[in-house]
């Protein structure tokens, strides 16, 4: 029978657009009992195998970042763990003509789309009309009110540099998982230069990606489209930290969320 409570919690999450993971024992002493728990590995609902709630909660978060559901064995004990995951946010600056293909091609993957430009002209809905939000200003008026957390992936489109330059000092502090930069190699090498000026380290400005995407030969703005969001995914879905399990990985039956 399915905890009320559970339900409630699960519901929490997907509302409030929040990170979680619902643990399901599958094999064991206690099969069909689990839990729910948050972004931070806490318990929102239901009860963890006592002996293994530390490792299955650190796994958890570890599938959680990965966005990928396993079933993990910790000795006679096999739990299913499926991450609860928000909808992912794409924010464009520049509204040029790949960033109306990019809108249109992240739209159908899922994205949660907003595109910015100080020109009112170039930024209407007619020319974005997948766009989930016109974000209308320069970045210190608009960056403020928009979420750049994990979820998020930003791509500055836009060759002015009166837009570009204020937007990495508000941009690179933050956790975003994916940063790209229109321009050429000589461009890409320029900023970097500035920003390392300006005091930024090594590794934060390597979080950059110019010129953004990957190199596909494309030519065409929805081909450069393909090629940002082909490297967004392929960031996105690199390896990152181990699981803390010691115990086997069982093969999953099924695909990822949303799959």
């Amino acid at each position: 029978m399915v905890d009320p409570r559970e339900v409630a919690a699960l519901s929490a999450l997907v509302e409030g657009e929040a990170f979680g993971a619902r643990v399901t024992v599958v094999a064991g002493s206690a099969p069909g009992t689990g839990c729910v728990l948050d972004g931070e590995g806490q318990v929102l609902a239901g009860v963890l195998p006592e002996e293994y709630a530390d490792d299955i909660r650190a796994d958890a978060l570890v599938l959680v970042d990965r966005e990928t559901p396993a079933a993990l064995a910790y000795g006679e004990t096999e739990v299913f763990i499926e991450p609860i995951v928000p909808r992912p946010h794409l924010i464009i600056f520049g509204a040029v003509h790949i960033a109306q293909a990019l809108t249109e091609h992240a739209s159908l993957l899922g994205y949660h789309v907003t595109v910015s430009d100080a020109r009112a002209a170039f930024l209407t809905a007619e020319r974005f009309p997948r766009a989930d939000r016109l974000a209308l200003g320069w970045p210190d008026q608009v960056v403020g009110d928009m979420t750049l957390d994990r979820r998020t992936s930003v791509v500055v489109l836009s060759h002015d540099a009166r837009f570009e330059e204020p937007l990495w000092g508000l941009v690179l502090p933050t956790p975003v998982r994916y940063i790209g930069a229109m321009g050429s190699r000589r461009t890409a090498t320029r900023r970097r230069e500035r920003l390392l000026a300006e005091g930024h380290d090594d590794i934060t400005v390597a979080r950059i990606h110019g010129p953004v995407g990957l190199d596909i030969g494309a030519d065409s703005p929805g081909e450069v489209a393909v090629a940002i969001l082909a490297q967004m995914i392929s960031e996105h879905r690199r390896p990152h930290e181990s699981l803390a399990v010691a115990g086997e990985i069982r093969p999953l039956v099924g695909s990822r969320p949303g799959g």
